[in-house]
């Protein structure tokens, strides 16, 4: 009984986005959201420009909330309207532009709009992007299909399943079909296996040079070579005072036995 009930509720999603594309047509809006509460149904649509969805008035959401209660049977229907902040992240706007551009300029320059379009997507800041057109309108003798593609993407799991964005629209032209679809990792995406290489805090290094009764304060890495310095200069000078007091008692020693020879 839990499994049917998923399953109407899937089914009826599916024809209101069918009703909502009929109605609004495929520029208008991206995609929506149907949320439940306890004071009825809450219809989130998003979409890159709300005022065609709202009209005049609000008179298209007045329509539409009184075609959600009698054809589809939802309970107290609250329809908003979210704006995409960022419309060149956002698969299904993408795919509507495209379809925009070669329905009115031809499918002639096709590879430019690709292009273009994929630089526009990786310019706001997705980690990687992919376009695929192809059908019979393209310019030649059989259908084709052309891929443009630009930085990661995953292609299985549940990345792809679930964090990424699709979107797919056609474009109806005089020599053909031509489907579009665009695929979008956004850049909020946490990936599994991406890794973070921290850098460890240098930390200080305690040096302690005793030369009797010296000792020397705690000093860092940088200040260690400086100390090390200065204590083979120290014991440098030693050294030569030390030979400097060896040969003058030496020479003194040859003096008094000169003089006793005399």
């Amino acid at each position: 009984m839990i499994e049917r009930k998923f399953v109407a509720e899937k089914m009826r999603e599916f024809l209101v986005h069918d009703y909502f594309l009929k109605e609004m047509g495929a520029g208008k809006f991206s995609s929506f959201e149907i949320k439940r509460t306890p004071l009825g149904d809450k219809i989130v649509v998003y979409t890159a420009r709300p005022g065609l969805i709202v009209g005049k008035k609000g008179e298209n959401i007045k329509k539409l909330t009184k075609v959600l209660k009698s054809k589809f049977k939802m309970e107290n229907p609250q329809i908003e309207v979210a704006e995409i902040s960022n419309p060149n992240l956002d698969a299904q706007t993408m795919a509507e532009q495209i379809v925009n551009v070669l329905e009115r300029f031809g499918p002639k320059r096709f590879k430019s709009v690709g292009y273009k379009t994929l630089q526009r997507i990786i310019d706001a800041g997705a980690v990687g992007a992919e376009i695929v057109i192809s059908g019979r309108g393209l310019p030649g003798s059989r259908a084709k299909t052309w891929r443009f593609y630009s930085g990661y993407l995953k292609k299985s799991g549940d990345v792809a399943m679930s964090l990424m964005d699709y979107g797919l629209c056609v474009a109806n032209l005089k020599s053909g079909s031509i489907g579009i679809k665009v695929k979008i990792l956004p850049p909020d995406v946490e990936l599994p296996d991406k890794i973070e290489i921290l850098k460890r805090k240098k930390k200080e290094i305690i040096v302690e040079v005793k030369e009797g009764a010296e000792e020397v304060a705690p000093v860092k890495k940088e200040e260690k070579k400086e100390v090390k310095k200065k204590v083979k200069k120290k014991a440098v000078k030693k050294k030569v005072k030390k030979e400097v007091k060896k040969e003058s008692e030496v020479k003194k020693e040859e003096k008094v036995e000169n003089e006793n020879k005399k």
